[in-house]
Order: C-alpha cells, then structure tokens, then sequence
C-alpha cells in the first residue's frame, strides 16, 4: 500500500507549521524558534518545512506578517463597526481593538513590537505592506479629522525634510493620507502603544483590573488633545 502524502496527514501543512511556531514562542520565546523542533512536533522530516520555508528567519518573517495581518484586520473591523461620521466613536473603537487584540495574541503583539529576536532582521519589503495596513484604520480616522477641519494640531512639530521619504514610503502603501495625519497617527499609536507594552511586562502602575482605567483615560486625553470640540 502505497505511503500517505503529508498533504493527506496535514491538510495545510503550512499553517500547521506557523501553528506549531506560535505554541513554541509561547513556551520558551521567539528566540528559541527551532524548524526541527517544530519538525519532531509535528512528525515530519525538516526538508518538508524546508519546502515551505527554507530558514528560521523566513519563518519568523512569515509569522511577523500574520500578526501585522491579524492587527489590521482588527483594527479595521473595530473602525467599521462605528459610522463613519462618528469619528471620535471610531477613534475610541480603534484604541479599544489594539489594546483587545494585543490581549488576546501577546505572542504576536510581543514578536512584532517587543525585544528583537537576536540575528534576525526582516526584509522591509515583504513586512511593511502589513505594516502599514495595521495602522491604516488609525490613519484613515486621523485623516478624516484633519479633511473635515476637526483636527486640533495647534502647534504640531513639522516633519523634517530628511524623513519626508519615509512617509512618502508609506503612503505608496497605505493610500495618500497627509504627511500631518501620519505624524499624528504615530504619535496617537506610540502613547497607547507605551500603556500596552507596560502592561504586557507587568509594569504598569496598578490603575485598575489590568489598566482599565489608565487606559481608557489616556484615550480620551488624546480625544480631547487632537479633536476640536
């Protein structure tokens, strides 16, 4: 009787491997990420997950765009589930899902945002396009508020000419937002980014069950800083 083919004994092979990845991250760190101890886990030879991918490095970039992937699509179903004349709803909605979603997967929030696996660096890019997906619902909000004239800037830093070519990268990704409603989408990122990350390592201050209440008042500080009232 002729051997089953490894598709017959796992159907997506592929994803089983990624599967596998992320339990292993879970349990000793990205920085331990093995293609054959994921191959014993799974009970195939190395040269199949070879086929899929060649090295750990293109398997952690394989990972990184999933989660960016996943990221963005929170983001964005967070954003659409509000009208898209409620800005500031949308605002809030999208603060919401990023904190949620990093809950939720704190592997994937740590492998894209937390300490760098040693060895490894990602080709930019194959990583930015989901990159730049995974904030395009915060940027799309941002520039709605500056479109419709609700944007509260006052006197916001201007971007200096040498880093124009990155937001010109980004926008040949992620649509022509304003070089102004990139800047204040990081920035709005990097304050709710720094309350997640706290409280994923277990330093933040103890504001409430998990940081509930610091972090949905630093959500409405920024409402407040960056919308007109």
């Amino acid at each position: 009787m002729a051997r089953p083919t490894l598709k017959k004994q796992i159907p997506n092979l592929q994803e089983a491997i990624k599967e596998t990845a992320w339990q292993q991250i879970a349990e000793l760190g990205a920085p331990a990420l093995s293609l054959r101890a994921i191959a014993r886990e799974l009970k195939i030879t190395a040269p199949a997950i070879y086929n899929y991918f060649p090295d750990r490095d293109a398997l952690v970039t394989g990972l990184i765009i999933d989660a960016f992937t996943s990221l963005g699509d929170w983001q964005i179903e967070a954003r659409d589930s509000i009208p898209e004349e409620d800005l500031r709803g949308r605002l809030n909605a999208i603060g919401l899902a990023y904190r949620d979603w990093a809950h939720t997967f704190p592997q994937r929030y740590q492998l894209i945002f937390g300490t760098p696996i040693p060895g490894y660096v990602g080709p930019v890019e194959k990583i930015f396009p989901s990159s730049a997906r995974s904030l395009s619902a915060l940027v799309s909000v941002v520039e709605g508020l500056h479109a419709t004239g609700k944007l509260n800037i006052g006197s916001f830093p201007k971007v200096k000419s040498e880093y124009k070519v990155s937001f010109e990268v980004w926008k040949s990704y992620d649509g022509n937002a304003d070089v102004l409603s990139l800047s204040v989408a990081m920035i709005i990122w990097s304050r709710v980014h720094g309350i997640v990350s706290l409280e994923l390592q277990g330093n933040l201050p103890p504001f409430g069950s998990q940081g509930d209440a610091l972090y949905r008042y630093e959500l409405q500080s920024t409402q407040q800083q960056f919308i007109k009232q």
